[in-house]
């Protein structure tokens, strides 16, 4: 397989983990990703993967709940940690090795992570999975997922979802709804599409990282984006 991008960053949903069930993490998707992940590093893509945490907390709706806002989010990064250990489980499983890095101390669960321990893993064939988000409150796991991307100097941010890229509105209640092929971030900002938020938007578009939204739940798709052909969209 020829790949276009040399490292990538791979953000993955906490709730696209959790598949049919909704919450929880469903062992077959699990499967499933680590397998389309294994075959891209076999291709010789380093990966870096951030992954949200909405399958088992999500403090933003907590702290609606009547949760203090912090404790929240932190119970929120600590969800990170559990799918990130669960997703590093199923790689080596499968014989790839991974390490899994968290924002805020926790050995022995997670290597403290530093950019240079992450990159160094990456050179090495080692999956990094990034843990806890920024390790602060009030920032998602998408602004996370930029900043991690940007540090680790990746080529490119592919957001896995359940949808094939973005759309003018929500396809699952829109019906007339179009998809773009690409689209600039200033027009993600203006359109006040719900990629991913505001912050991680002007981070990737400070930084000039781009951003690749695809489905990630049909088996195949992460190494046809890899190879670059043209499914999702692409944010630049």
């Amino acid at each position: 397989m020829r790949s276009k991008y040399d490292r990538v960053l791979l953000k993955l949903s906490g709730e696209s983990l959790a598949g049919a069930k909704g919450t929880g993490i469903d062992t077959e998707r699990l499967a499933q990703y680590a397998s389309q992940i294994s075959e891209i590093v076999q291709s010789g893509v380093q990966v870096a993967i951030v992954i949200g945490g909405g399958n088992i907390f999500r403090g933003l709706s907590g702290a609606a709940k009547g949760f203090d806002r912090v404790k929240g989010d932190q119970m929120g990064m600590l969800a990170t940690v559990i799918n990130s250990l669960a997703l590093s489980s199923a790689l080596e499983a499968q014989g790839q090795p991974a390490k899994v890095f968290t924002a805020v101390n926790m050995f022995p669960i997670g290597e403290h992570y530093s950019k240079w321990k992450a990159i160094e893993a990456l050179q090495e064939g080692v999956v990094a999975i990034i843990a806890g988000g920024t390790g602060n409150p009030f920032f998602t796991t998408d602004t996370g997922s930029a900043l991690r991307g940007i540090e680790v100097e990746a080529d490119v941010m592919l957001k896995g979802t359940r949808v094939d890229g973005i759309y003018t509105a929500d396809p699952e209640k829109d019906p007339t709804a179009t998809k773009f092929s690409e689209i600039t971030y200033d027009e993600v900002y203006t359109r006040g599409l719900k990629v991913m938020d505001l912050t991680a938007t002007a981070l990737c578009k400070e930084n000039g990282l781009p951003i690749v939204v695809f489905d990630m739940d049909t088996p195949g798709n992460l190494a046809k984006v890899i190879a670059g052909e043209p499914i999702g969209t692409l944010v630049y």
